[in-house]
């Protein structure tokens, strides 16, 4: 069952992801690729997966604090497979990333995630630091007061 993202992320919905999980720390999103999110080797487009990673660890920083905002500090990706679809997989049958809050003081949070396959098998993994903002700063550019440290 699909769970509402809680920020309009044009981005996002543009690609197709869904939310799967949103709490405790951990947070599930799911893509069907399409034709469009291949590269020229005919697998999902590294932007696509890295995207995805992106998206569950900032969705499992934001599932313990929702009022919250989140905003890339810095992330690392480490590809280890083609993610593709197979051939004969039901038409269902989707990449998952799943993202996990490892530590997060008042302002930071420090996540992981990997991206699967339609076999379960891990094609991708993501660290990345995230900077908790108030919802009205992340639509601000003018410079904003920093929140609290630890």
């Amino acid at each position: 069952m699909s769970l509402p993202f809680s920020a309009h992320i044009p981005f996002v919905e543009h690609l197709g992801m869904t939310l799967e999980r949103f709490e405790g720390g951990e947070s599930t999103v799911r893509l069907q690729p399409r034709p469009e999110h291949r590269n020229s080797f005919d697998v999902t487009h590294g932007g696509v997966c890295m995207t995805m990673l992106d998206v569950a660890m900032a969705t499992a920083a934001r599932s313990v604090q929702p009022e919250l905002g989140v905003v890339t500090i810095e992330m690392k990706t480490s590809f280890m497979r083609p993610a593709r679809i197979a051939a004969d997989a039901p038409g269902g049958a989707a990449l998952e990333a799943r993202g996990r809050l490892l530590h997060r003081t008042s302002a930071m949070a420090f996540t992981e995630a990997t991206l699967y396959d339609d076999a379960g098998r891990a094609c991708a993994h993501a660290t990345g630091t995230f900077r908790y903002v108030r919802r009205a700063q992340a639509s601000v550019s003018a410079p904003q007061p920093p929140l609290p440290t630890d």
